[in-house]
């Protein structure tokens, strides 16, 4: 799997989505603000619960916005490597498959 060209992409269906249903992602895009801003967690541990929710629900695209935005936010590969194996311990053998893409996503924009 190439990760940026799937963020590429994924960001490319995102703003079309944009155009076709304005105000649902208008309103997408003010919840992801406001649970981003604000409270006692900071940028990195939020992105860390969104991707441990990610790879339990299987959702490619949002392992890669997330790790991603771990890797801006500051995160380390060490720190990725406990939230990964936390997500296994919750989710077993599909959580395994996913986790590894999560990985690999990683270390395709850290290549960068």
């Amino acid at each position: 799997m190439d990760y940026p060209a799937l963020i590429a992409d994924t960001r490319a269906r995102s703003r079309e989505l944009a155009k076709t249903i304005p105000d649902a992602m208008k309103g997408m895009g003010a919840l992801s603000s406001g649970v981003k801003q604000g409270g006692v967690l900071g940028a990195k541990e939020k992105e860390f619960v969104a991707l441990g929710i990610a790879i339990g629900v299987r959702c490619e695209p949002c392992i890669a916005f997330h790790v991603d935005a771990l890797m801006k936010a500051g995160a380390t590969r060490e720190e990725l490597g406990d939230v990964l194996a936390m997500a296994i311990q919750m989710g077993g053998g599909p959580a395994v498959m996913y986790a590894g893409k999560a990985l690999e996503c990683w270390d395709q924009l850290a290549a960068k």
